[in-house]
């Protein structure tokens, strides 16, 4: 009876040492030379946040997709939120450059407003990304769309709307969000640019609307009481330009007017307005695919730490062209989706 005792004994603490060992081998991950580094690169570090506002699709999108990532590899993203203000943006920004996380990502508004920002946080010692829309100064990384390309694109939508071969008057308008932003800036420029090459358009309005729905719609119904013949319009954002297709709606010219807009790809502001002819087409930048490449450029910088400003780098993001003839279920994006599953 003791032997049996003694045998149960030794077993039994051979079977916990074992397990113990067992453990001991799971707890410590396995190193393919170089996971062991990249997990180190990112885990304990600091990002800063500075978006133009939150509360709409884009920056919620793009930090949904941040916050995901940062607690599935341990780093902290914060955020501070100026409410489409620029002076409170450049005081948010300003108090990250005192903090000095490893990164700061900007939103800016106004091209030239965080100039100054961008270059005091690189001497800082700060990597800075730029999201969507850029200074003129340049940080480490842009990600975000090419403006001029969006510009292009939409006026050509237009012109193959209103212009030769259309049987249309070729009478459009331009429909702007604020003029010190690069969506008129620089896509202005490009729609200029479009324009001139076909004689055959002409822009009878270009106004700004601030990105405001409601100014966009008593612009646009300015713009049709003088001009109740105009075949197309330019939009630049959805958020504003579902004011226009209210006016456009209000005039009765659903069926007569050509409205393309763009945005994030989100499903209430692109695909739904598709679906319900609010939009005749619209340009994505596709919230997703950016906040996948913001993630893909903060893995980058926090893994390399480069001198800030000394390899600047862009990540241009694709568009998709969206009508209600090539509209997919996958076409577009939900912020439940992306909170869940994106990043």
């Amino acid at each position: 009876m003791r032997l049996r005792t003694t045998f149960k004994t030794v077993v039994t603490a051979a079977t916990l040492g074992l397990t113990g060992l067992a453990g001991s081998a799971m707890a410590e991950p396995f190193d393919d030379g170089q996971s062991k580094d990249y997990y180190a690169a990112l885990k304990g570090k600091k990002v800063g946040f500075v978006p133009l506002s939150m509360g709409f699709d884009l920056t919620e999108g793009w930090n949904a997709g941040l916050q995901n990532q940062a607690d599935a590899l341990g780093y902290e993203v914060m955020v501070r939120d100026p409410n489409w203000n620029t002076e409170a943006g450049a005081q948010a920004a300003n108090g990250f450059i005192a903090e000095k996380p490893d990164v700061l990502i900007l939103h800016p508004l106004d091209m030239q407003a965080y100039n100054r920002i961008v270059q005091k946080a690189m001497r800082a010692g700060i990597n800075v990304i730029q999201i969507n829309l850029k200074s003129v100064t340049n940080g480490d990384v842009y990600v975000g769309t090419d403006w001029y390309e969006m510009g292009v694109k939409q006026a050509e939508a237009v012109v193959n709307a209103c212009g030769e071969g259309s049987g249309r008057n070729g009478k459009v308008a331009f429909v702007q969000g604020m003029l010190a932003n690069p969506t008129a800036t620089i896509a202005g420029q490009a729609v200029n640019d479009v324009f001139s090459a076909h004689p055959e358009i002409e822009l009878v309005a270009t106004q700004a609307a601030d990105f405001d729905s409601s100014k966009a719609q008593a612009i646009t119904s300015t713009i049709l009481k003088q001009h109740p013949d105009l075949c197309g319009i330019l939009g630049i954002w959805d958020g504003q330009d579902i004011g226009t297709a209210a006016a456009i709606r209000e005039a009765g010219l659903e069926d007569q007017v050509f409205l393309v807009s763009s945005g994030g790809g989100n499903q209430a502001a692109a695909c739904d307005n598709i679906e319900n002819g609010n939009f005749d087409a619209y340009y994505s930048y596709d919230v997703p695919g950016q906040a996948r490449d913001l993630n893909s450029a903060l893995k980058i910088l926090l893994q390399t730490d480069p001198e800030p400003g000394s390899a600047p780098f862009a990540l241009y993001t694709p568009l998709k062209y969206i009508t209600k003839e090539n509209m997919t279920p996958s076409s577009c994006w939900t912020l439940e989706e992306l909170k869940a599953h994106g990043g």
